[in-house]
Order: structure tokens, then C-alpha cells, then sequence
């Protein structure tokens, strides 16, 4: 089902779902089911699998010279979505990204996705490589996620790369990414709009946003959405502070802010124990207020790790 169609039957309530990161390459899918069978009380409609692009690394031969060689940490994702279904009877959404595959890669994983009978994918760019400063398309593929939507609406209509004559449709229900605090490359929150306003227009149906710990952020942000004409579901991305280091590293890996109540309750915390203890409590306060406010679902980017999450979902479901 869509995730479109998940919201409309849900009839104002608040849902519940979360994203998984594939496990690292070498470990069994049971690293996958530990991570969702904790939540599976709260009834999750759907479950988002990112997709990671290929990074670098160098291999020393032994004759001491270092070989440049592609690596990619965590394959599987379509695999992953495919033993989702199958075992838990829920519906799987595909991180389709730019980074890291040819458009014949990206028409290939939609054939894939759609034999399996997935109805939803969240088309992102990705993120650039560790070892560039900003992002470098693959040669052969998309430079921008309004190129990836463009795709994925030709796949819709049947129209493939190389084809002349019109073959089978899919029907994928396309979601794209959303920054209350504004992506970190554009200019002004104007420009960001413009960009979000334009993948809506080419097929976008919802919209899932980077994490925040300030609702007013994500309140200001569905504001100014609806006023520049963007009026698809808007879904919030939700992460609870965990460890101390997360302080200062989410900021700096995801460009945003923590609000100052946040960072001083933090700042009294001994050890990573009590400051998950003071980010779970935070996180239910949010949710409480999202939920007030309507949002559509509160998503949880779990990183495979449920028991934060189930205790959050357990205290405001």
C-alpha cells in the first residue's frame, strides 16, 4: 500500500514507523529482524531501508603499494526490503539514491522492486563520498534527486531508457527529503523551497525531513510549505539523543541545531547513560507535540537500535 494511502486510512491518527540501516556486509539478516521485532507492537505500516553509496579504500599489497579500490559497506537494501515483506507482512521503502549507480542500475533496481510488489520508494541524492568535499556524480548517472523523480515517474508511464515501444507501468508513490533547518548546500531557505517545490511538481507525494529537536522548526517548515504551494504529506524524522558525543556530532554531520533547553539539561549529564535518559525524555516531549499537531507519523531513524525507540513509542502511542 502507499504510504499516501496509509496517512488518508489512518483518518487523522498519528502513526508509527522507523528506518533501518542495512547491516554491515558479512552479517545475517537476523541483525535486520532484531531491530524490528521490539517495534512491532506499535503496529508500523511501513519501514524505510536506506541505501548507501560506494566509498574508498586502499589495499596494501604486499610489496607495500596501496591499491584505490571501491567499497560498499552496507549493500542489500532491495534484498532487505524483499525478506521485510515477506516475513512481517509490512511495507518496505527503498532508499533509491543517485550517488553510487548508473541510471541502467537505477532502471534495473525498479524492475526489482517492482516484481516484489513494493509500492513506495524515497528517492534522495545521497551523500557525497568521505574522501570528496562535496558530491560527485557517478559517470552514467543522476546528478539530482529531480533527475532520479524524473526516472522514476518515466518507469510509472513505462517509458524505459532504451526502449521504443511502451512496456509495463509501475505505480511507485514517490517520497522525497525535507530540511526544517534548510539543507547545508543551499544558499537561502528560498532556494530550498524552490528546489522542495519542484520534486513535488515532478511526482513527489510526501515528504519525510531530516531530524530536529525544535518543533517550532518543523511547525515553521509545514507553514511555509503549504504557503509556496507544497501540500503533500510531511512526515518528521526523529532521532533522540543517545550519547554524550552526539552533542556536538549531529549538528555537525547533519547541519542543525539543538535547542538551548536540550544542550543545558546534556551539559548535567555524567555519562552517556544519563544523557539518554534526558534525550529520551526530550524526544517524548516532542512527540507529544507533534502528535497535537498532527502530524501525519512520527518517523524514528533507529540506526537498528529499537530499545530507545520502544521505550519513546511505548510512553505517547
Amino acid at each position: 500500500m502507499k504510504i499516501t494511502e496509509h496517512i488518508k486510512n489512518a483518518k487523522g491518527k498519528t502513526l508509527f514507523s522507523f528506518e533501518l540501516l542495512p547491516p554491515i556486509k558479512g552479517q545475517g539478516i537476523d541483525w535486520i529482524y532484531n531491530g524490528i521485532e521490539p517495534l512491532l507492537e506499535f503496529e508500523p505500516p511501513f519501514i524505510d531501508v536506506t541505501s548507501l553509496r560506494e566509498d574508498y579504500i586502499y589495499k596494501e599489497h604486499p610489496n607495500g603499494l596501496l591499491q584505490k579500490v571501491s567499497y560498499r559497506k552496507r549493500p542489500g537494501t532491495i534484498a532487505i526490503c524483499a525478506a521485510i515483506i515477506h516475513k512481517y507482512k509490512i511495507d518496505a521503502v527503498p532508499h533509491l539514491i543517485c550517488g553510487g549507480f548508473t541510471k541502467e542500475e537505477t532502471e534495473n533496481a525498479l524492475i526489482d522492486l517492482q516484481f516484489l510488489g513494493i509500492d513506495n520508494v524515497l528517492a534522495l541524492r545521497g551523500d557525497a563520498r568521505k574522501a570528496d568535499s562535496s558530491f560527485v556524480p557517478t559517470p552514467g548517472g543522476h546528478a539530482y534527486a529531480t533527475d532520479l523523480i524524473s526516472h522514476i515517474k518515466n518507469h510509472n508511464e513505462g517509458k524505459f531508457l532504451h526502449e521504443d515501444v511502451e512496456t509495463f507501468k509501475s505505480d511507485f508513490c514517490i517520497g522525497v527529503a525535507g530540511y526544517p533547518e534548510k539543507h547545508f548546500e543551499a544558499p537561502n531557505l528560498n532556494t530550498d523551497f524552490k528546489y522542495l517545490k519542484q520534486k513535488v511538481d515532478l511526482g513527489a507525494e510526501f515528504i519525510v525531513t531530516q531530524m530536529f529537536f525544535d518543533n517550532q522548526k518543523y511547525f515553521e517548515f509545514v507553514k511555509k510549505c503549504r504557503e509556496n504551494g507544497i501540500n503533500v504529506p510531511i512526515i518528521p524524522g526523529l532521532k533522540p539523543i543517545s550519547t554524550l558525543g552526539q552533542v556536538n556530532a549531529l549538528p555537525k554531520i547533519f547541519h542543525i541545531d539543538l535547542p538551548d533547553e536540550l544542550t543545558e539539561a546534556l551539559s548535567t549529564a555524567k555519562n552517556n547513560a544519563e544523557a539518554k535518559e534526558i534525550g529520551t525524555q526530550a524526544m517524548i516531549k516532542q512527540c507529544r507535540e507533534l502528535i497535537e499537531f498532527g502530524a501525519p507519523v512520527l518517523h524514528f531513524y533507529t540506526m537498528g537500535k529499537p530499545d530507545q525507540t520502544k521505550e519513546i513509542a511505548k510512553a505517547v502511542f
